[in-house]
């Protein structure tokens, strides 16, 4: 395969852990996998939502609930009403012995019980994607970019270098407005971009997004974990989110960002969010793509002269103090002020308690509407 596989692993049900989960996630990783991990507690909708979005070549489902008989099929017949009735879907937890036919059936294409070899595991996937991404490329049609999954197709084929695919893509009706989000790893960016894509839902803004984790340099495969946090467990089609890989690309990014962004203008996202990797002073390389830059601290992240230093300092357009909550948030906002000969914005924003983002909201409304 020319790209790696991507696979979907969704914890779904009530389960309260998931080290089994992050364990597959992790050797998925190590044999060269992009993997999404959409986290704890998910529904079967929301799961086929991200598996839909990110165009995943199989979807990895992690049950303990003995609700396998009622949740498998289900998330069958919504794969089959998102317009993606192929994709590969396994289960893998204590199921009985008397229900692999049945789920077998049920065209649930995996079933794997605790005990299973990591290596059959990543054999069946490697299998399972390979056809159904042969099957699907045989196809050789023009996705329309309108639809859910013709838009995730379209990005696909935009990063395995196939644009030629998509024939001219049309100029959006309004300019959208697009927005770096960059930051230290751990500064909170996928939390804040998450309720900062709420806050401009409930505008009525349709809210594109781009998230970008690094690739290993090892083994060449990626945890791309930025929906875990950034998605809510109600699918919500006007909030589009593709996760992407590095690819060992320096300055924040993935290759094929600005193509993607075109596509989600085309397609009608007014905002569009590109989250960097976790960034350092140099990677600064967002700023050629979007019109704004908005660079996310922690209270205590540095002072005035740190702030004053070029790099990912420099190219920021507005500043966001995040976790405002923790104390020393008040004083790294006056520092950033002080720092700052020119008027850009600084807000204080704590995405855990969903404060401070109002303002923030009514900044890029009245960015959109210039």
């Amino acid at each position: 395969m020319s790209r790696p596989i991507r696979v979907l692993i969704a914890k779904i049900g009530l389960d309260g852990h998931d080290r089994g989960a992050k364990l597959i996630v992790r050797n998925l990783r190590d044999a060269g996998m992009e993997v999404i991990y959409s986290g704890l507690w998910q529904t079967s909708p929301a799961t086929v939502h991200a598996a839909l979005q990110e165009d995943v070549d199989i979807v990895g489902v992690s049950l303990l609930s003995a609700a396998h008989m009622t949740i498998m099929p289900e998330l069958r017949r919504l794969s089959e009403e998102a317009g993606i009735p192929d994709i590969p879907i396994t289960v893998g937890g204590i199921i009985p012995e008397e229900d692999h036919q049945p789920l077998r059936a049920a065209r649930i294409d995996g079933v794997f019980n605790p005990g299973t070899r990591m290596q059959t595991i990543v054999e069946a996937f490697t299998e399972l994607a390979e056809k159904y991404r042969a099957k699907r490329d045989a196809r050789d049609i023009r996705p329309d970019i309108q639809t859910p999954s013709g838009l995730a197709y379209a990005i696909t084929l935009v990063t395995q270098g196939e644009q030629k695919r998509l024939g001219a893509i049309p100029e959006p009706a309004n300019p959208p407005q697009s927005i770096g989000i960059t930051g230290s790893p751990g500064v909170g960016k996928s939390t804040f971009i998450g309720r900062l894509a709420k806050g401009l839902r409930g505008r009525g803004r349709r809210v594109g997004i781009i998230a970008v984790d690094p690739t290993s340099p090892i083994t060449g495969g990626s945890v791309l974990g930025d929906r875990l946090r950034i998605q809510s467990n109600e699918p919500d089609h006007d909030v589009f989110i593709r996760s992407l890989a590095s690819e060992g690309q320096a300055g924040g990014l993935a290759p094929h960002c600005a193509e993607i962004a075109q596509l989600l203008a085309a397609a009608g996202y007014e905002i569009i969010l590109v989250e960097t990797v976790g960034a350092g002073q140099n990677d600064t390389q967002v700023r050629n793509l979007t019109s704004e830059v908005l660079l996310l601290v922690m209270p205590g992240a540095g002072d005035a002269i740190q702030f004053a230093k070029a790099g990912v300092f420099e190219i920021a357009t507005g500043y966001v103090v995040n976790k405002a909550d923790l104390a020393g948030a008040d004083t790294t906002v006056r520092q950033i002020r002080e720092s700052l000969d020119q008027e850009r914005p600084v807000w204080a924003v704590s995405s855990l308690r969903n404060e401070g983002l109002d303002p923030l909201c009514d900044w890029l409304e009245e960015k959109l509407h210039r």
